[in-house]
């Protein structure tokens, strides 16, 4: 299971090892590892960041319970649902196993993304909470979880694109294999380039992990100036996210294909996601209302929007501002008018 993968031309070179260790003889894998820190990191700067949002982190963590299950679910549906061969065996017999066994790879990101908003709907629905703010946090923590999880594509040696010849090309003797195999190279020679390295392919599980780095620092910066709209930040992102997805999707030799046509499926979902999102972020912008709370980076959140009661006024102060009142000779009657 290891794998020897190389970018010749930047002179780096990894050993990589699918399994990252073994638990009364059960194997561990690298992938599980990397989503599983990713999603505690997305946890905890979420549980950090939603006092900004209005949010109480006890929903937050309840809603965990709810949304990250469903969320794990519906990355595998979606991909068992535009590959359904991953679920038979080389004999041609159906295997649950193998269907839901997302822990050997087989996750598609907006499967998760879409089981999540329809879960957090769910959730937010019942416990009466504002769906809009609860996504606006949401999608930080789906930035942080893409954005590293991507690095468990790299360790598998999968999610690549199409053969190029830029200095950040990534070869490996199994990418060369696949893409022979799968009719990707046109000659001898072409393998041969793949393998002795003048030849790679795009490494499409970087792009999109710096495409989610750069979209989680732009949304941090948006949420440092202060909300305009609840929905903004989610909304924010799903523009962001589609369109960069639909660009990287294309470069990739395994997209999943809607039902048997040339149109990638998530491609598709990315441009239609984004434009959808475009047409509801400029509606909401414009009826939506301000946002609670609008925080900036060094506002503090109104005591009633968290839930809080203010503490009553010193009597010493209530005093004080009597005395001024009468000194004042005004008795502390105001014009109305």
């Amino acid at each position: 299971m290891t794998n020897t993968v190389f970018f010749p031309g930047l002179g780096l070179e990894f050993e990589l090892d699918r399994v990252a260790f073994s638990v009364f003889g059960h194997n561990i894998y690298w992938y599980g590892v990397i989503i599983a820190a990713g999603f505690l990191l997305a946890v905890a700067f979420g549980l950090w960041k939603c006092p900004k949002f209005g949010m109480d982190p006890d929903t937050i963590t309840d809603a965990i319970f709810v949304v990250v299950p469903s969320a794990i679910l519906g990355a595998r549906l979606y991909y068992v649902i535009f590959n359904p061969a991953v679920c038979f065996t080389a004999e041609g017999s159906f295997s649950l196993l193998r269907a839901v066994a997302f822990w050997d790879g087989g996750l598609a990101i907006y499967g998760g993304v879409i089981a999540t908003v329809v879960s957090a709907l769910l959730f937010c629905k019942v416990r009466k909470v504002d769906f809009w703010s609860g996504m606006d946090i949401t999608v930080y923590g789906l930035l942080i979880g893409q954005m590293i999880g991507r690095w468990g594509n790299f360790v598998n040696v999968e999610a690549y694109g199409g053969v190029t010849d830029l200095p950040w090309r990534m070869c490996s003797e199994s990418i060369a294999n696949e893409l022979w195999r799968d009719g990707l190279l046109e000659s001898n020679l072409a393998y041969e380039s793949v393998l002795n390295g003048t030849l790679g392919v795009h490494p499409t599980f970087l792009y999109e992990s710096l495409w989610n780095l750069l979209g989680l620092i732009l949304l941090i910066l948006l949420m440092k100036k202060g909300r305009k709209f609840n929905g903004q930040m989610f909304l924010s992102y799903v523009i962001w996210y589609g369109l960069g997805r639909a660009a990287i999707e294309g470069l990739r030799t395994d997209s999943l294909y809607f039902f048997g046509t040339p149109i990638r499926s998530s491609q598709m979902l990315g441009v239609v996601s984004a434009a959808a999102a475009i047409g509801l972020y400029v509606y909401r912008r414009r009826t939506a209302g301000p946002a609670t709370p609008p925080l900036g980076s060094g506002a503090a959140a109104p005591a009633e929007e968290m839930g809080q009661v203010p503490a009553e006024r010193p009597a010493e102060a209530v005093r004080t501002q009597e005395q001024n009142k009468e000194e004042s000779g005004d008795g502390g009657d105001t014009d109305r008018r």
